[in-house]
Order: C-alpha cells, then structure tokens, then sequence
C-alpha cells in the first residue's frame, strides 16, 4: 500500500514507511514516561498543573523555529543523513532515559526526554520539506502528507497498546530500549530515500537580476523567515490553519473539564469522556482518510471549505448542545485540524522554494503548537465560567469573524493582483516556486 500510484518508484513509499516507524518509536516513548512529568497529568488534577503542561508542551519548539529550520535548510544537501540523525539521536536518548528511569536520575532523563521531543518536531519539519522531491506524478501533495500520517497513525495505533502491555509486564525502561531498536529500524528506510531528496548546493541557479528590475535590489529580502515574506497565500493557509489548531485546543481542554464537572444521562462523566476522546480520534482518521484519497489539487481552498465547515458544526452544536453536540463537534475539530494541517503542509510545500522550505515549516509547526497552547488555556479559563451553549456560541462567532477575514483577505489580494503590471524579472524566472 506505501508503494502503490508510483510511490514505490519515487521514493515516497520510503519515506511513508519512515514516518511509519518514526510514530511507532515515538509511541513507545510516550507510553515508557506515562506517569512522569510530561504525560502523567489528567483531567482531574488542578486547573494550575495542566497550564503548566500546556506551557512545557512549547518548550521543544523555543528551539526548533530560530535553530533546528535554518540549519535544515544549510544541510538540504544532506537530506537523507540529516532524517537519519533523527533516529540516530533519539536511539542513543532512549537507551539514555532506559538507564536512568530505574534509579532515579533527573539529571540524564529530562534532558533525554527534551532532546526526544526536539528532535521528533525536526524529523516533521525534514519529512514534510523533502515530500515534493519523491512526489510522482499520480498523486498529489494533499495525498502524499496524508498517506504518510495515515501510515503513522496505524503504526502508533498498533505499538501504543503493545507498547502499555510490555511496558505492565517487563518495565518501562525495557519498553525504551524495545524503542531504541525501532528508530535504528528507521535508518534502514531513510537511507532507501533517492538521492533526489538531497539538494545539491549548486542546484538553485545563480541570480543574475537585472540591474534595471526593481526586483534587482531586493534578493536577500527573500530570506527572512517572517510571516509576511512568505507570500500571501502561504501566510492565508497558515491563519486558517492556526484557527482551526486554537479551536481544537479550546475544545479538547473544555469539554474534558466540562464532562467532568457535568453529568449527561444515560452515561457516566468517564464514559463521556471516553466518547469524546474517541469522536476527536475518529474526526482525525476521517481528515487523514479524506486527504489520502483526495484527488483535488487546490489545497488553498480545501482549507477554507474546512474552516467553513467546523464554523457551521460549531454554531449547531452551540444552539442544540448536548452530550451528542458535544461529540459532534469534537468530530468535526479532529477533521478540521487534520485535514487543515494536510492542506495547509501542501500549501508551502508548493509554494516555497528549497532554500527555505525547512524554515518555512518550522515556523509554521512553532506558530501552531503556540495557538494551540492559547486556545487550551482559553478552554481552561472558560470551564469555570461558561456552561457548553454560551462558550460554543461565543466560539462559533470567533471563528465566524476569522473566516470573514480571511475570505475579504484573499478578495483584496486578488485585486491587488489584477491591477498590478506585469513585468517579467529574472528572479522570478529563477525562482517560479517563491512566488505565489
């Protein structure tokens, strides 16, 4: 199935599977600290405690925007040697934390742990930078991201539960060095990647402007890895995209506190949540489904119809709200939120050239994972004060605004573009995937 429409002759059926057993190893990693600091928190400890997780969760990504990026992008060269240090590194920190855990040492263990989730975002941001270079002709880019998170979640899917029963039977720090095993396994698929996904530094032709061209005096300007300079297409993917991961922090941080807190008859508060974590799980399978069978090739509009769709299940759920509303709407954020991130991942990798590409995602990921974390400790803040209705109502109209906004965006945008003169400019001539 990794190899099937070209992907086997590409290269991108290789890089499914190391994404498959790079979510494995991080599987059984996640499972092997269950009860530490970093996942040992539920939703019946205080309202402080889970803020502070939710502040702990940004920490990896102080490094992975300003540092782990622009490197990536120095080392595209070396592509496939760069992924394979993402093994390399988390093997060595697994074997590291295994030794650790039995006796205590906090000295070795978190920094370990740290240097795993650091280096988990960089294989993201490296994965999904070399996907257009083994992208085949028979499948989209839309496809190719959700294929290899499908594969990912099947592979996590399967290991977490094995890794839980190891972890009863032989200990947690067995379950690690069972981890360690996996990410070498990950080496083997990553060096099977074509020679194609490293970029020679040669490869980017040499700018020659023309020294009339107003365009002549401003090339380095290209490289800042800000907002704005993206483009305005890529900078509209990234806000709908961040609306929809704020929204999904908000709802999974409220509902979990507020089906504790309230009772909705037949069921008890535990199986409530039970169903809710499973409707969101669902909605993100279903996202990641759709993408990997979808055939359309505008990403940019994928994720404005998905914004548009979450809006309208939030303000119906919000006016019937309920247990089954609730579980609805948690359906609706893990599909937006997946399909979202797919779309939008498409979005710069057509759109954004070699040279910053990996800068490009990693500020992305960091800008995500930052409104998320607001979106939680809004969701917190609202538990206390709001009952469903109001708090979805008032939701609802947030997201009604940001889709407004985005959509008169893109209208100005667009004319803009038709009054402006066209010029031809030899950077651009260079350069067509900078440009949007």
């Amino acid at each position: 199935m990794t190899h099937a429409q070209g992907a086997g002759r590409s290269g991108l059926g290789s890089l499914i599977e190391a994404s498959a057993v790079n979510s494995a190893g991080d599987a059984l990693v996640t499972v092997a600290l269950a009860g530490t600091l970093f996942f040992g928190l539920d939703v019946n400890q205080a309202r402080g405690q889970v803020a502070l997780y939710l502040v702990v969760t940004m920490a990896p990504f102080a490094l992975v925007a300003p540092l782990i990026g622009p490197a990536l992008d120095r080392a595209r060269h070396v592509r496939r040697y760069a992924i394979s240090s993402t093994f390399v590194m988390r093997a060595l920190l697994c074997w590291a934390m295994a030794s650790a855990l039995p006796h205590g040492d906090q000295v070795t263990f978190l920094p370990a742990a740290f240097g795993v989730l650091v280096l988990s975002k960089a294989f993201g941001v490296l994965r999904a930078a070399v996907t257009p270079r083994v992208l085949p002709d028979e499948v989209t880019l839309v496809s190719a991201n959700a294929r290899a998170s499908f594969a990912g979640l099947i592979a996590a899917s399967i290991t977490a539960p094995v890794g839980a029963g190891l972890a009863w039977l032989i200990g947690a720090d067995w379950v690690l060095r069972i981890g360690t095993v996996v990410f070498l396994l990950g080496i083997v698929f990553t060096m099977r990647l074509p020679q194609s996904v490293d970029v020679p530094e040669a490869e980017p032709a040499p700018r020659t402007p023309d020294p009339e061209s107003e365009d002549a005096e401003q090339p380095k300007a290209k490289h800042w890895r800000t907002l704005p300079r993206v483009g305005p297409v890529v900078a509209e993917a990234m806000q709908a995209n961040a609306v929809l991961r704020a929204f999904s922090g908000f709802l999974i941080l409220y509902l979990a506190f507020l089906l504790r807190q309230e009772r909705f008859d037949p069921v008890s508060n535990n199986v409530a949540l039970g169903m809710l974590a499973a409707s969101a799980g669902a909605g993100g399978l279903i996202g990641t489904s759709l993408g990997a069978w979808m055939k359309a090739r505008a990403p940019q509009l994928i994720v404005s119809a998905t914004l548009a769709s979450v809006t309208a299940v939030a303000a119906v759920s919000a006016a019937f709200f309920g247990l089954w509303a609730a579980l609805a709407v948690a359906l609706a954020a893990g599909l937006g939120q997946v399909l979202g991130k797919l779309s939008m991942d498409a979005v710069v990798q057509r759109e954004i050239g070699e040279e910053m590409r990996s800068s490009t995602f990693a500020v992305s990921e960091t800008l995500h994972q930052l409104v998320w974390v607001l979106g939680g400790l809004l969701g917190l803040g609202m538990s206390i004060v709001a009952d469903g209705r109001l708090a979805l109502a008032i939701v609802s109209a947030a997201l009604a605004v940001s889709l407004a906004l985005l959509l008169r965006r893109r209208a100005v945008t667009r004319r803009r573009e038709r009054r402006r003169p066209h010029r031809p400019s030899t950077i651009k001539d260079a350069h067509p995937e900078m440009h949007t």
